[in-house]
């Protein structure tokens, strides 16, 4: 590509453009450049003026089409829509956004995507020696690209960091190309390590496409001299596991598919070898499921970046410490955390028909934390094949209808189906509640059968979910804080907000003992105001000790 960017002034006439550009033009084009690449203009008429001087050269070069936008409250300083209109009136072949925050450039793909100039980009495969052989100026083909930078510090919780490390630009480039942009890279404080996870991101991309019979390869994803097409999966043989087969999974799902509420609690694997541990954990398991206060215990996957006991392995062990057996069944239903951070698309498609066969019937698909967050697990890398939405609309309508990801039949049986209560995450206090509802709403569609939200101090932030509440159950997180130290460390998380009136509560009691009862009493009154406020159940966590759980439940559901 050859780079070309913009006057320091931004406002020569078209004249004075002509003398400016000719030169550096024709050195480009008599360089062997494969396209031009007009980047980082802020001035729509500089824009269209260079772009008119590309026209009087006589060239076939593809352009690329760069302007640096930006959004000010919520608003563009040009609209996506008048730069994809300028490009397509004034020949560009490419048009997109660089320079700009990563959210911005997602919102801006997601905007031109939508207008009625782009279309064709799942036909981009690369023809030759560039990607852009196969277009000239005239053809029906419309292209969108996007190169943002770092986006700056953002302020988290209570601190100015960056979340825009490899990893980030890495998913980053595989949602920009779901969303339809074509050409992805990177800007300033982009480095090497961000384009290697971009590159890597996208070069191990499956997506579902909706109405195709299986998985499809990101289109110009393929390595050099593989073949462009692969072979069609076959067809689902069924139609996908409904209500009525997924209420036989458990207390749990049967209360979900009849609109009763539901409870489950979280609990955390164990990290390493120590049976008193386990037998802890056992002995909690027992007490409630015999107290019959919760329907549900859910068993977390890595959070934190920690390598804990997989939840399917750390379920057989406590499975074996109760005596519960596939005779015996269970007093409690499952529900395995399943994380898209740490196995490939085959990982994925075996460990859930694993879960299956050992009896493990419900569960919720999530990102996962990234392995950066274990400063003491440095090498570590995230896998992230598949997002939350895939894995989720991969559950229901393949394994759920009887087919692997691939199209081939789980079993010889007369109906070899699944049938998995899936559920998925959602984040109230998000920094972009909207993108956080947008990506529900996806994940619905995909086939989630319910929610479960991050911790909830607040009630107006869960106003957002009122679109949805109707048609899906939708289980409000409620965190047992320990202490005052504890609530201001749960303040520091992205995602959840402690307000001051609970951290006030909490610090009117020099009493270590006296905060406990506190954070017991508040959870309690949560409790009280999910049921009463009409939600389908609750997600009941308390990191760090299961002991106060009962008592909690006990208060608040009396």
């Amino acid at each position: 590509l050859g780079s070309v960017g913009p006057t320091q002034a931004g406002d020569e006439a078209d004249g004075a453009l002509a003398e400016a550009y000719s030169a550096q033009l024709q050195a480009l084009i008599d360089g062997g450049v494969d396209a031009l690449l007009l980047e980082s203009f802020r001035s729509v008429e500089l824009l269209q003026g260079v772009l008119r001087a590309i026209a009087r050269l006589d060239t076939d070069l593809p352009v690329i089409a760069h302007m640096s936008l930006n959004q000010d409250s919520g608003s563009w300083n040009v609209p996506p829509e008048q730069l994809v209109d300028l490009g397509a009136r004034e020949g560009a072949h490419v048009v997109g956004i660089n320079c700009c925050a990563p959210w911005d450039a997602e919102d801006f793909i997601d905007a031109a995507a939508a207008t009625p100039q782009v279309g064709g980009g799942e036909e981009l495969v690369s023809g030759g020696s560039s990607s852009f052989d196969a277009y000239t100026r005239g053809d029906s083909l419309f292209l969108l690209s996007a190169m943002p930078n770092a986006g700056g510090f953002q302020h988290i919780g209570n601190r100015f960091m960056t979340r825009v490390n490899p990893e980030y630009m890495g998913q980053l480039g595989r949602r920009l190309s779901q969303r339809g942009a074509q050409l992805i890279g990177g800007c300033c404080e982009i480095h090497p390590a961000h384009v290697w996870e971009m590159n890597n991101f996208l070069n191990s991309r499956t997506i579902w496409a909706p109405g195709a019979s299986g998985l499809v390869e990101a289109a110009g994803a393929q390595q050099p001299g593989s073949p462009s097409t692969r072979q069609p999966a076959r067809q689902p043989a069924r139609q996908p596991a409904g209500d009525d087969l997924k209420r036989g999974n458990g207390t749990f799902s049967r209360k979900l598919m009849d609109g009763d509420f539901a409870i489950s609690v979280e609990m955390l694997p164990s990290r390493g070898t120590a049976p008193k541990l386990l037998q802890t954990k056992v002995d909690f398991v027992r007490e409630l499921a015999t107290s019959g206060l919760a329907d549900a215990i859910d068993i977390t996957d890595g959070s934190r970046g920690i390598p804990l006991i997989p939840p399917g392995d750390f379920i057989r062990l406590l499975r074996e410490g109760l005596g519960w057996t596939a005779q015996t069944g269970d007093d409690i239903e499952w529900i395995a955390h399943f994380t898209a951070r740490d196995l490939n698309v085959m990982g994925i498609q075996s460990r859930l028909v694993g879960y299956w066969m050992n009896r493990i019937r419900n569960a919720i698909f999530i990102t996962g934390d990234p392995p950066k967050m274990a400063p003491t697990y440095p090498p570590s890398t995230g896998v992230f094949d598949l997002g939350s939405v895939d894995m989720i609309r991969l559950a229901q309508t393949h394994l759920n209808a009887g087919v692997d990801f691939g199209g081939q039949p789980l079993g010889k049986q007369p109906d070899p189906r699944t049938h998995f209560t899936i559920g998925t995450g959602f984040e109230p206090e998000a920094l972009d509640g909207v993108r956080e509802l947008e990506k529900l709403q996806r994940k619905l569609a995909a086939g989630a059968d319910y929610v479960m939200t991050q911790p909830a101090f607040r009630w107006q932030p869960l106003e957002i979910l009122a679109s949805v509440r109707d048609s899906v159950p939708v289980l409000i997180g409620v965190l047992i804080l320990r202490s005052l130290e504890h609530a201001l460390r749960i303040r520091d998380v992205p995602g959840v907000v402690v307000p001051d009136d609970v951290v006030t509560r909490m610090g009117a009691h020099a009493d270590l003992q006296d905060q406990t009862r506190v954070g017991q009493e508040i959870s309690a009154e949560q409790i009280r105001h999910i049921r009463a406020a009409g939600w389908s159940g609750l997600y009941l966590m308390s990191p760090g000790s299961h002991a106060p759980i009962t008592d909690v439940l006990r208060a608040g559901l009396q």
